[in-house]
């Protein structure tokens, strides 16, 4: 199982239930180091002062807000303790929500909740009512001396925790520069086109199904250099131009789409 990476409990009314936090995410990210090209020595940084360029020791280091060009407010670690939250074990559920009106744009780390020993069956419990109503639970809980407000809610047999930006951080669509609909002329024979076009394209979600094909690459690049294969270039592809004809290209892409299916059942016809 994961490494617990915090243990508490969850309040919910007048019951705690004790669980541990697991991370749920296994980042598989390719990491690199940089190198000097002509001998692999490893490249290091210092940390230097921008009027001087002399190196600066931790002991000499503080956070400074920048108030206007170059100027800087220096705050001390001991005043941005003084600010910490309380200390606590235990996530602190304040409302409960109907898990559909929560936009996936607010999510940002997962985590699952585990329960510990004496605590299988109010974890149990609360896994069993939140399903059936449908509701995810709202909480407040502190690791690391940072709050975090977050969402859990039911998945498979466990609970799934996952940390949430707050609202004044999400950059709403009005911001955006959009398209005018009442400066476009959508018909509707495009959108039904469209429809049939997603239709074609609909199937269950099998999350397996889709890989990180550009570290698979990468990881294969890797394998074959340290084999000594050499490796080709490939030439640049051009980028696609403009649709001119949007009706023509939704049937063309309709009909690639069906094409596409008729091959896959086939094969899984010859393989069965």
């Amino acid at each position: 199982m994961p490494r617990s990476i915090w243990t508490g409990s969850i309040s919910f009314g007048l019951v705690n239930i004790p669980i541990k936090l697991v991370t749920a995410v296994d980042s598989k990210n390719v990491s690199f180091k940089q190198i000097r090209r002509s001998d692999s020595s490893r490249i290091r940084y210092r940390k230097v002062a921008e009027i001087d360029e002399e190196e600066v020791a931790n002991d000499e280091i503080v956070k400074g807000y920048e108030v206007a060009p170059d100027q800087y407010i220096v705050i001390e670690p001991d005043e941005l303790k003084s600010l910490d939250p309380k200390k606590s074990r235990t996530i602190d559920i304040a409302d409960f929500v109907d898990l559909a009106d929560i936009d996936p744009i607010y999510y940002d780390s997962s985590y699952y909740l585990v329960p510990q020993e004496t605590a299988a069956k109010p974890y149990l419990l609360l896994h069993e009512a939140m399903t059936e109503s449908g509701k995810a639970a709202v909480a407040r809980f502190v690791m690391r001396s940072k709050e975090y407000l977050v969402v859990i809610r039911p998945l498979d047999d466990a609970l799934a925790v996952s940390t949430l930006t707050y609202d004044d951080e999400i950059i709403k669509p009005g911001r955006l520069d959009l398209p005018d609909r009442d400066e476009l002329d959508v018909s509707d024979a495009e959108i039904k086109m469209a429809e049939q076009l997603i239709e074609s394209m609909t199937s269950d979600w099998e999350p397996e199904r889709y890989t990180d094909t550009y570290r698979e690459k990468v990881l294969a690049l890797i394998e074959a250099k340290a084999e000594g294969q050499e490796i080709a270039t490939p030439p640049e592809v051009e980028e696609g131009g403009e649709v001119v004809d949007l009706m023509a290209a939704l049937e063309q892409s309709l009909q690639a789409a069906k094409d596409a299916k008729g091959d896959a059942k086939g094969a899984a016809e010859k393989s069965a």
